[in-house]
């Protein structure tokens, strides 16, 4: 019996050696495949096109994001040069809303450190689009500054041809990582230079040779990098950022390597024809990389929340009626809101940083709210869908969502892919989301604002 007794003592201890051995595995295991790059791509059959990531379908809900606090520009915040400390607290209040209001992808620049987006995707689920700015706001060449990039240069090819190899090697295998953009509305900056919007010349001609001359070698250069990429990293999609739909023709000529065709487009209310015009012209993922309102009355010089939030309503409803499988164009994989805090350096670029402007420096005629004849009615300054307060003596800040947060965290509730989802049901869906709890608490956000 005793013999027995030991036999079955040792055995049993054997047994759960191994189920420990086995947890392990399992839980390292577990470890090791949360950490690994995700595999995204881009599936387009007789139902449209959708975003795959790991075997599952996603509509980006997406946000244009930065930190950048009163007082700075976009050059002097330097966010990513702080102490992990201050980075951890910043990303944590701002992530933390983000996840909140259901966002599940931000766009950022290709300054950010690769562990800080591993750091935003464990610790919040969030993706993040890459954007490298493929020369919009000008280059050194041979020590010298270029305002206006000349992608016939050759010189300026091999430069950004570099840096997109050296992009994809410092991000490919980055948790987190979702996909490449190129650019940020390029073919505008065909015709000014820096970062300031900007009304276009109205001549058709003008417009015609400019693309001719410039943007052709432009969307050449950009279907190259798209190459380069995909021989680098063939485990996300890329993209390219337009300026709404001018020079598609060129696209349709130039790009044809790109995996995603993405607009920064201000239409107002409705994206209009846009969807159809993509469809029908390149045949190609429609990705919206910026759009939305601005907070600010032109016509009253009073801050609106209320209008600000309808036009987002209104534009989010037409990503999702466009999507897969809802039978209009199907052929929408997301978008990015613009923006989720006020940029208060927007307007003059590097003066009056700590001056929130008024000043209207565009025009758009979609955005009927404030719009009159022969007025700028869109300011830059107030497109922030969270109000900005203060920075304290750690360099950090609180945010106070308006209305436009509490609709879009209601917005983005809906999951797409959910088999009872129908055209139908996603207009009964935004025909229920209600204005008037979202102002209220909006309001109570303003008036801490105001009072702290």
């Amino acid at each position: 019996f005793f013999t027995k007794k030991k036999e079955f003592e040792v055995i049993t201890d054997f047994l759960n050696i191994k189920k420990f051995q086995l947890f392990i595995l399992l839980f390292l295991s577990g470890l090791l495949s949360f950490a690994q790059a995700n595999k995204v791509f881009v599936r387009t059959n007789e139902n449209g096109s959708t975003l795959v990531v790991n075997g599952e379908k996603i509509m980006i809900n997406g946000m244009n994001w930065d930190v950048i606090p009163i007082g700075k520009d976009a050059v002097s915040a330097n966010f990513w040069k702080s102490s992990d400390k201050t980075i951890k607290l910043g990303l944590d209040h701002e992530m933390s809303l983000l996840k909140d209001m259901n966002i599940n992808t931000i766009r950022h620049y290709s300054d950010i450190p690769a562990k800080w987006i591993q750091y935003i995707y464990e610790n919040y689920g969030i993706y993040t689009m890459i954007n490298h700015s493929f020369g919009r706001y000008g280059m050194t060449v041979d020590e010298e500054w270029k305002p206006i990039t000349d992608y016939s240069n050759s010189k300026m090819q091999e430069i950004l041809l570099s840096e997109i190899e050296t992009m994809v090697s410092d991000y490919k295998n980055t948790p987190g990582l979702l996909l490449y953009l190129l650019g940020n509305e390029n073919n505008y900056g065909l015709f000014w230079s820096g970062a300031e919007t900007e009304d276009f010349p109205e001549e058709e001609s003008k417009k015609e040779a400019v693309g001719e001359k410039y943007g052709r070698p432009m969307y050449k250069l950009m279907n190259m990098a798209a190459k380069k990429i995909k021989e680098l990293d063939s485990n996300h999609p890329v993209a390219i950022c337009n300026g709404d739909d001018l020079f598609i023709n060129l696209v349709a000529e130039e790009c044809k390597d790109i995996d995603i065709f993405g607009v920064n487009s201000y239409r107002g209310a409705s994206f209009t024809d846009l969807f159809k015009t993509v469809k029908e012209t390149l045949n190609k993922p429609l990705l919206f990389t910026e759009f939305g309102a601005d907070a600010y009355n032109s016509l009253n010089f009073k801050e609106d929340q209320r209008t600000q939030a309808n036009y987002l309503l209104e534009n989010w409803k037409e990503i999702y009626e466009n999507s897969a499988g809802m039978g209009k164009y199907e052929n929408t994989i997301g978008g990015f809101t613009f923006q989720f805090s006020d940029g208060w350096w927007k307007y003059k670029q590097t003066k009056n940083l700590s001056i929130h402007d008024t000043n209207a420096s565009w025009v758009s005629g979609g955005h009927e709210f404030d719009f009159k004849k022969g007025s700028n009615n869109m300011n830059e300054e107030w497109f922030g869908i969270c109000a900005k307060g203060p920075t304290n003596d750690k360099g950090s800040y609180t945010l106070y969502p308006r209305a436009a947060y509490y609709i879009l965290q209601q917005v983005h509730q809906l999951n797409l892919f959910q088999t009872s989802v129908t055209a139908d049901s996603i207009s009964e869906y935004f025909s229920e989301i209600q204005l008037s709890n979202a102002i209220l608490k909006a309001k109570k956000n303003k008036d801490f604002l105001i009072n702290n």
